[in-house]
């Protein structure tokens, strides 16, 4: 077995590189699993989740598939392919059972703190995008996942579900929308801190924050020596261990390409910023439950779908817009401007220049957002709340986020929207890079990081006997399982206390 394999020194089994909900999520996995481990989490920030899985830096949405129309592309022939929808909407049911498994054994003491029910709703208008949205409705009622989704183009129906979207609106305007009742609002940073929190106390664990991870080298055994620095102290140390998670978000990259593991050669990243308008207005926060999402511009990432987004934050009920794009050369909100630059090496350069070549539109897009006076980002909110006010909303700095640019045979490389991990052949290592919807799949990643990284150890009973009380659709899909997913939306629903989202 993995675990079994002999480390030079004292240092721990596991070594956790980023405290988010990546490293969160496989940190709880493993120790439940194996309850012997030992393992030592390093964040260069003073305090757990204030990156990518900060609330403000994550669209928190609960990304299950049943508002992100970017997830439903429509072909040439005018269908909608709904696989990838499928997939993320079968992995989003995953991380439910794995909270409320914690949640179940008090591992997660008040799922409130982390999850709330809210709607999730697809708006459009114009010709075609309606005939887009009916066809991706009767699309997705072929899925039991989405059976409980409803469509209306009935305006008074409409203006009782998202009255501020519906105000002011022209009525001959052709609109339409899909709602889901059972989807979610997230704050991953909470749940990161929460899980956190509970693995902290945990035998064997440690948890180092203004540890900076300034370099790894694989030794003559197979292990891994990694170099940290205290960012308060200054002072540097040398650890080595068995295996290497990298969960740090926009920082990644630069880590995994420190490790020269031919598997992570190739890889480039691409940043994209971000900005949300804040609503300051109680009242008009208020008038607004719903995650009403709409169609990406043209040209725009897919991580820049418009949605006007009511948020639980602290406590607090909040109304988001946005986000609006950006860029920086920062790989984290809290980088250096050198992070692009100084991620360009001779093994990535022909897959970064050509993925560049083909994403003319996107360079595009993000300078005349970078360029955006708060008047334009009024006229954008107005598209979906006509009667906004400049005075109601304030800008908020929202997170970065690295898309992954990839070797591809036929254009030399492509820009990759979704997450990819990079493991070494010998599972000794693993990276995540990307994006969107990661947080919200975070838990169907980790499984499938332990089939690659421990793959005799998921072999055996135990963890098998383990795995399937964690998450009891382990090991069976739920896509031609109606009874299953009818049972397991019952218990999670339950279990994680999921009601109408209620001010503090």
């Amino acid at each position: 077995m993995f675990r079994s394999k002999s480390t030079a020194g004292t240092g721990p089994d596991v070594v956790l590189i980023g405290a988010g909900i990546m490293s969160a999520t496989l940190g709880m996995l493993l120790k439940e699993l194996e309850p012997g481990l030992t393992i030592a989490i390093f964040e260069r920030l003073d305090v757990a989740a204030a990156e990518s899985s900060d609330a403000w830096n994550n669209a928190g949405t609960g990304h299950s598939a049943f508002c992100e129309l970017n997830y439903t592309p429509q072909k040439q022939d005018g269908s909608v392919d709904i696989k990838k929808a499928v997939n993320i909407a079968e992995q989003f049911e995953v991380s439910r059972q794995f909270w409320s498994y914690l949640v179940e054994n008090n591992i997660i003491s008040n799922p409130h703190n982390f999850i709330q029910s809210i709607p999730h709703m697809s708006f459009v208008w114009g010709e075609d995008n309606v005939d887009y949205l009916k066809k991706r409705f009767k699309a997705l009622q072929q899925c039991h996942l989405f059976k409980s989704m409803e469509y209306t183009e009935d305006q008074e129906k409409l203006k009782s579900w998202i009255p501020l979207v519906m105000e002011g609106r022209d009525p001959s305007q052709k609109v339409a929308a899909t709602r889901m009742e059972i989807g979610t609002d997230v704050n991953f940073g909470a749940l990161s801190r929460a899980l956190f929190n509970h693995l902290e106390k945990l035998e064997g664990v440690t948890l180092h924050f203004n540890h900076d991870v300034r370099d790894l080298k694989k030794a003559d055994d197979g292990s891994w020596v990694i170099k940290v620095k205290n960012r308060e102290t200054r002072d540097k140390q040398t650890i080595q261990t068995k295996f290497v998670f990298i969960g740090a978000g926009g920082g990644s990259l630069p880590l995994l390409e420190k490790s020269d593991i031919p598997e992570g050669k190739g890889f480039g990243g691409f940043p994209v910023s971000g900005q949300w308008l804040r609503c300051n207005n109680p009242e008009i926060i208020e008038q607004h439950r719903a995650k009403v999402y709409g169609k990406a511009s043209v040209g725009a990432p897919p991580m820049s779908v418009p949605h006007l987004d009511t948020r639980m934050i602290d406590g607090q009920k909040a109304l988001l817009f946005g986000p609006y794009a950006g860029f920086s050369t920062k790989f984290l909100k809290n980088g250096s401007f050198m992070d692009l630059p100084l991620s360009i090496k001779a093994n990535n350069i022909r897959p970064m220049v050509s993925a560049g070549l083909d994403n003319i539109p996107l360079t595009k897009y993000l300078i005349a957002q970078v360029r955006q006076k708060p008047e334009d980002r009024l006229e954008a909110l107005r598209e979906y709340f006509p009667e906004a006010k400049m005075e109601d909303w304030e800008l908020e700095i929202a997170g970065q986020r690295v898309q992954v640019i990839k070797k591809d045979p036929e254009h030399g490389g492509i820009l990759e929207f979704g997450t990819e991990v990079v493991s070494a052949a010998d599972g000794s290592i693993a990276a995540l890079l990307g994006a969107s919807p990661g947080a919200s799949t975070a838990v169907s990643i980790m499984l499938n990081l332990l089939k690659r990284c421990f793959k005799e150890d998921v072999e055996t009973e135990a963890w098998q006997v383990k795995l399937k009380k964690m998450i009891p659709s382990y090991g069976q899909s739920l896509l031609n399982n109606p009874a299953m997913v009818d049972e397991l939306r019952t218990w999670t629903t339950q279990v994680l206390e999921l009601r109408e989202m209620e001010m503090a």
